[in-house]
């Protein structure tokens, strides 16, 4: 011991008003029908978040098949494409939809620009849960593309040049997809589509939170799931933005203690998707290793945003 260590800690960080709605809306629905309540995936992108809604009753299916018609149906806050919604109506099943209010935004967006007849570009990740569901919100629509680099950008060669959109995955790296639409803008100056709309809030607050912590920290530890787009983009934030180390972790059980031995200070933020007490027991372990910790909140933006839950 006898080591006197800094912690930086991100504000804001953790938990957002999507994921705190969706947590909600299935705990209510557990409440007013009982267990079992399904919910067709990850409600959101936390081990810890999704093992706690198992205890009370959530099971977790990706089809619909897998759920039985007579029990409710919660839809994840990363939205859902129309024909799952369709068929689960068909099925006569109660449906909870607890798509956080920001991706419905997009999905708006969307369904306006394919009613237009744009051709109709996604910043995203193909595979992730968002971008399905936003591409779900027009199957089959003929002008459609995803792309996800600068390259990608650059190469693309759509078919209405002059009548051309674009939305984006809300959880993306911020200084990312300025780039590429940058790059879409010079080459085709008539298209449509803001992107400080595309990315929420809490993704822009998060990650400059993290660039803060960038320059007060030597080592940047995140905590959030593996499997989170917006945990994992906190920790390319800060590689990109001069930390010496940054780590992504589940939990405090997962941080090899010798691997930031030589470290003095600290930075500690959270996905939108994590909960704080893991960010109070990480801290509760740094307590027990070193004699003396000083914590500093770096704040760099205050959040009041909640969005209302609907029965």
């Amino acid at each position: 011991m006898d080591k006197e260590i800094d912690i930086y800690l991100a504000v804001p960080r953790g938990f957002c008003a999507g994921v705190r709605r969706a947590i909600a809306l299935v705990e209510q629905t557990l409440e007013q029908f009982g267990a079992p309540v399904y919910v067709r995936h990850e409600i959101v992108h936390n081990r810890h978040v999704i093992d706690d809604l198992r205890k009370k009753g959530a099971i977790f299916v990706e089809e619909l098949n897998e759920a039985d018609s007579r029990r409710p149906l919660v839809l994840s806050a990363h939205g859902t494409g129309i024909e799952v919604r369709t068929a689960a109506e068909k099925r006569h099943q109660t449906v909870i939809d607890a798509t956080c209010p920001l991706v419905e935004k997009i999905h708006r967006e969307i369904k306006k620009y394919a009613a237009e007849g744009k051709e109709i570009i996604i910043i995203g990740k193909a595979a992730h849960p968002e971008v399905i569901g936003t591409s779900g919100q027009i199957p089959g629509y003929p002008l459609l593309h995803i792309i996800n680099s600068v390259a990608e950008a650059e190469s693309l060669m759509p078919q209405k040049p002059e009548e051309i959109a674009f939305v984006c995955q809300t959880t993306l790296s911020v200084d990312d997809t300025k780039e590429i639409v940058s790059v879409l803008k010079r080459r085709f100056p008539l298209i449509s589509g803001l992107n400080s709309k595309d990315i929420c809030y809490a993704t822009t607050n998060r990650q400059n939170a993290v660039k803060a912590l960038c320059k007060k920290a030597e080592c940047i530890l995140v905590i959030g799931s593996k499997n989170s787009s917006n945990s994992n983009q906190l920790k390319e934030t800060a590689l990109k933005n001069g930390a010496r180390k940054a780590l992504l972790l589940n939990d405090a059980g997962e941080l090899d203690w010798d691997s930031i031995a030589s470290f003095r200070s600290f930075g500690i933020s959270a996905g939108a998707s994590a909960p704080e007490h893991l960010v109070e027991n990480l801290i509760e372990e740094f307590s027990k290793r070193y004699d003396k910790i000083n914590i500093h909140p770096v704040i760099v933006a205050e959040e009041k945003i909640n969005f209302k839950l609907q029965r």
